[in-house]
C-alpha cells in the first residue's frame, strides 16, 4: 500500500465542506474591503526566495532542478510571488492595489500540530499606500476575517520594527542575530548576547504598553494609525517585541493570536516591507498580511464553533424497470437548481431507503409504474416517515416547503 507523504493531509467530504465554508468566509470580507482575488504558480524559479530569504531558506525548501537544469522550488509563501507578479505586470497600474490570494505551500518542515509540510495560507497586499489609516484598514480586514470567521477570542498585537531598532542602536545591540532572537522568543539566548544590563533596558523597552511613553518620532504616525483602528472598531495592543529577522521589513507590524491554540497560537503575522526593489522594481509603499488557514480551522474548532451544514441531496429511487423514468426526475431537480442524486446500484426500494437514511437524506422520491402513468411519483420525508404522491410538476414546490 503506498501512503501519503509525511506532512501532508487527505480531506474527506465533510472536511472539505469545513474549509470551503471557511475559505468562502475569508473571500468575502476581503472582496467587501475593495480586495480583489490573483492566483500565482505553484513552483517558482528557487532565485525568487533566496533574494527575499537569503540562502538558509533552501535548507526549508523542496528545491529541484528541471530538465532543463533550472532551479526550481515549491514556493514556501505567497507574498514574493505576489510581489513578483507585481513587478513583471502591475507597476504602471493606479495605485492604490489590493491584492487577495489562497493557495497552498510547501515546506520542508517537522510535522506537528498546526504545522504541515503542505499548508494553506489566506493573503492580502496592499500595494501604493503607507497612509495610517491604510495600515489601520489592513489590520482592520486581518482583524474582521478571524472576526466573521467565528472566532471570538482573538487578540492584536501592533509593533514598530523602526522604533525597535532605534532602541537597539541606542544600547549598541543592534544586528541580524539579535533580530532573530526577538523574532523566536529566544528571550534566554538574547539575554546572553546582550548582556544582562542591555538585557534588562529591553525587557523595560518591550514591557511599554502606551505609545504616548515612547519618544521617538515614528510613535506619532504609529498614534495615528491607533486612532484610526479605534474607528475601525479594532481592539489592539502595544507589543514592541514584535521582531523580523529580514531587514525588508519596516515599519509597523502586527500579529493576531488565538490563545486557545497554546504555544503555536499566532493565527496571522503582518506589516509593511520594501521588498519590490529587491526583485528588480521602483521603490513604493507595500503592506500586506498572511493568515495560517490551517491554524485558523484548528482555532475555529478549539473553540466549538458550529460550522454551517450544506443540504443533503434528494434522493432519487425507483422501482424495476424505471431507470429512465428516474433519470428525467433527476434531471429536472438539477436543472432547477436542487441537489440530486438517484440510486446507482440498481437496489431495491427498501434498501435505497436505508441507504438514504445513513446517508442522512431528508427528501426520497420514488419513481414507481403505477403513479408515474399518473403523471405522479411517491415522495418520503426521512424525519416523519411521511409519505405521499404528488405530480411531477409539484416537485420542487415540495421540496422548497
Amino acid at each position: 500500500m503506498i501512503s501519503k507523504p509525511r506532512g501532508t493531509r487527505d480531506f474527506t467530504p465533510e472536511e472539505m465542506k469545513k474549509r470551503r465554508w471557511l475559505e468562502r468566509k475569508m473571500r468575502d470580507v476581503s472582496e467587501r474591503y475593495g480586495y480583489e482575488e490573483i492566483a500565482t504558480p505553484t513552483i517558482e524559479h528557487l532565485e525568487l526566495f533566496t533574494l527575499k530569504s537569503g540562502e538558509g531558506i533552501i535548507e526549508e525548501t523542496y528545491a529541484f532542478e528541471d530538465k532543463a537544469g533550472r532551479k526550481l522550488a515549491l514556493r514556501p509563501e505567497l507574498t514574493a510571488p505576489v510581489m513578483r507578479f507585481y513587478v513583471e505586470r502591475f507597476q504602471m497600474d493606479a495605485k492604490p492595489l489590493k491584492f487577495y490570494y489562497f493557495g497552498n505551500c510547501f515546506r520542508y518542515d517537522r510535522p506537528q500540530k498546526g504545522r504541515y509540510r503542505e499548508f494553506w495560507q489566506f493573503g492580502c497586499e496592499l500595494i501604493g499606500s503607507d497612509k495610517p489609516e491604510a495600515i489601520a484598514e489592513l489590520i482592520s480586514l486581518a482583524y474582521n476575517i478571524l472576526r466573521e470567521s467565528g472566532l471570538r477570542n482573538v487578540i492584536v498585537r501592533v509593533g514598530n520594527l523602526d522604533i525597535l531598532r532605534k532602541f537597539l542602536d541606542s544600547i549598541g545591540a543592534r544586528d541580524a542575530e539579535i533580530m532573530r532572537l526577538i523574532d523566536k522568543k529566544d528571550f534566554e539566548e538574547l539575554q546572553k548576547r546582550m548582556g544582562d544590563e542591555e538585557f534588562k533596558k529591553f525587557e523595560k523597552f518591550i514591557g511599554v504598553r502606551n505609545i504616548d511613553e515612547i519618544e521617538y518620532e515614528e510613535a506619532e504616525r504609529m498614534k495615528e494609525v491607533f486612532d484610526f483602528l479605534e474607528e475601525f472598531g479594532v481592539p489592539y495592543n502595544l507589543d514592541l517585541s514584535i521582531a523580523r529577522g529580514l531587514d525588508y521589513y519596516i515599519g509597523i507590524v502586527f500579529e493576531i493570536d488565538a490563545p486557545r491554540l497554546g504555544a503555536e497560537k499566532q493565527l496571522c503575522g503582518g506589516g509593511e516591507y520594501n521588498l519590490v526593489p529587491i526583485l528588480g522594481g521602483r521603490k513604493v509603499a507595500t503592506a500586506g498580511f498572511a493568515i495560517g488557514f490551517d491554524r485558523t480551522l484548528l482555532a475555529l474548532e478549539m473553540e466549538g464553533v458550529k460550522f454551517e451544514e450544506e443540504k443533503k441531496p434528494v434522493y432519487v429511487a425507483y422501482m424495476e424497470g424505471m431507470i429512465k423514468e428516474a433519470i428525467k426526475i433527476v434531471k429536472m431537480l438539477r436543472q432547477q437548481g436542487i441537489k440530486a442524486e438517484m440510486d446507482l446500484m440498481r437496489r431495491s426500494i427498501s434498501k435505497s431507503l436505508d441507504y438514504a437514511n445513513k446517508k442522512g437524506m431528508e427528501k426520497v422520491i420514488i419513481v414507481a409504474p403505477d403513479e408515474w402513468r399518473e403523471n405522479m411519483v411517491i415522495i418520503k420525508d426521512m424525519k416523519s416517515g411521511e409519505q405521499k404522491k404528488i405530480a411531477i410538476e409539484e416537485i420542487t414546490k415540495e421540496i422548497h416547503s
